[in-house]
């Protein structure tokens, strides 16, 4: 099997005047011998938005790394051509901590197992068989960890969608926000979706954790950080 190039399969977010093009969630590359499980886990991810690439040994996994650098790897820890625990090894001596790694094995489940690929340098182990779920909520938290954010991203918000989005990393609510720019609260709620859509994350903490390593440029967007565990504590209840 050879080695695929990036494909995202993720879907354009519609608003109601213009069209935002959600960003792809991350870059994922998929170290699995078993071309069964290989396709389950490539089409699953790019299903959920995330671009994938696909390789089936340590040298092909090597040579997709050369070609560019994924945002988290999947390695099966039992390769045809050498472990993914060296593989793992070497993706930390290369890329240090940019990377976010995890293990796969239906074989190695001990707890000791997992120990030694965690001192290896990986950042999870899953164990074989898994939930599609699972394999999706782990990635997605290794890939927004490991992830790099752009500079500039909030310029392509809109002057209200910015004065909201900077009224939020004060830690106001929307009703709140609401009354401050005399709009209706469903009016704010229609703005927050747009600039969760239009900076691709899911929540508001995240729009805001992302707006606070933007180039200080922008009054709006500039905060105190100590509202962020606040913001994410409402998102989860309101979630």
């Amino acid at each position: 099997m050879s080695t695929t190039r990036w494909g995202c399969v993720s879907c354009c977010a519609t608003e109601s005047v213009v069209a935002a093009p959600i960003r792809p969630r991350g870059r994922v590359l998929v170290v699995e011998d078993d071309p069964a499980v290989n396709q389950l886990i490539v089409m699953s991810l790019g299903e959920h938005g995330f671009d994938t690439r696909s390789a089936v040994d340590g040298h092909e996994a090597l040579r997709a790394l050369r070609h560019e650098t994924p945002d988290v790897v999947l390695l099966d820890v039992y390769l045809p051509d050498v472990s993914g625990y060296q593989l793992c090894r070497r993706v930390r001596d290369d890329f240090g901590e940019s990377v976010g790694v995890m293990l796969i094995s239906g074989e190695r489940r001990e707890p000791f197992d997992r120990a030694g690929g965690l001192l290896l340098g990986a950042d999870d182990y899953l164990i074989k068989p898994f939930a599609v779920d699972e394999l999706l909520a782990r990635v997605q938290r290794l890939a927004e960890r490991h992830r790099p954010m752009p500079t500039g991203v909030t310029t392509q918000l809109t002057r209200r969608e910015r004065e909201i989005l900077g009224s939020l990393s004060k830690g106001l609510d929307h009703h709140a926000i609401a009354s401050d720019l005399v709009i209706a609260p469903k009016t704010v709620e229609k703005h927050i979706e747009h600039i969760l859509s239009k900076l691709g994350v899911h929540s508001r903490a995240q729009a805001i954790a992302l707006a606070l390593q933007d180039e200080p440029t922008e009054p709006a967007v500039l905060a105190d950080v100590t509202h962020l565990e606040d913001i994410k504590r409402r998102d989860a209840m309101s979630g």
